[in-house]
């Protein structure tokens, strides 16, 4: 459960979509700003609400006592948030369709979090059904929870993210526009210490 509103400054593991798509569209445009400080994205919906007050419901079901860890990489300007914590990293997602799929934005998401941690991570899914939005107090159902293991991928992470974030980073600290045309002239953003893995 995040606390810290403030997005500023700081590149998260939620945030790979951006990081991981074309920028040069109003939607990168307004998530730059929002990380150079220049706006606030308070957009909250009844899904995102739910999300919030299950995941501690469901970590506690769950028996997992380490939660909201946040880790600062500050070399890449990356700050991780953690649901839960074992042995493993434990990503709650809600859902409300009939079947949780683990897709390109999460998948993206849990790699950061591998990377950041040097841990295995799974997301654990819980079904809402449409009196859980109604009723955040209702208990856990364990027939509605699914548990998907993600495979850690290290060439992901070393040639395709971390490039991109180390400069999202650079121009972060010099307060500038990046491009994807400016990135590819930075010949030394591929020299970065990512031997981290399983």
């Amino acid at each position: 459960m995040i606390k810290n509103k403030d997005r500023s400054g700081w590149i998260g593991s939620s945030d790979c979509y951006y990081v991981m798509s074309g920028w040069n569209t109003k939607s990168f445009a307004r998530w730059w700003n929002v990380k150079l400080g220049l706006l606030q994205n308070n957009f909250v919906n009844i899904a995102m609400l739910a999300g919030t007050h299950y995941e501690h419901k469901i970590l506690n079901h769950l028996g997992v006592k380490k939660r909201d860890r946040q880790i600062k990489i500050r070399r890449y300007r990356l700050r991780v948030n953690l649901d839960g914590e074992t042995s493993m990293i434990h990503e709650v997602k809600t859902y409300s369709d009939d079947e949780f799929r683990v897709n390109k934005a999460y998948w993206q998401q849990a790699q950061v979090q591998m990377f950041a941690t040097n841990k295995p991570l799974q997301i654990v899914a819980y079904r809402l059904l449409p009196e859980d939005y109604e009723n955040f107090y209702n208990p856990i159902d364990p027939e509605r929870l699914s548990f998907h293991p993600v495979r850690y991928d290290d060439d992901w992470i070393k040639h395709e993210y971390l490039p991109r974030v180390v400069y999202l980073a650079r121009c972060m600290r010099q307060g500038r526009i990046p491009s994807l045309s400016d990135m590819e002239k930075c010949n030394d953003i591929h020299s970065t210490d990512s031997e981290r893995g399983f």
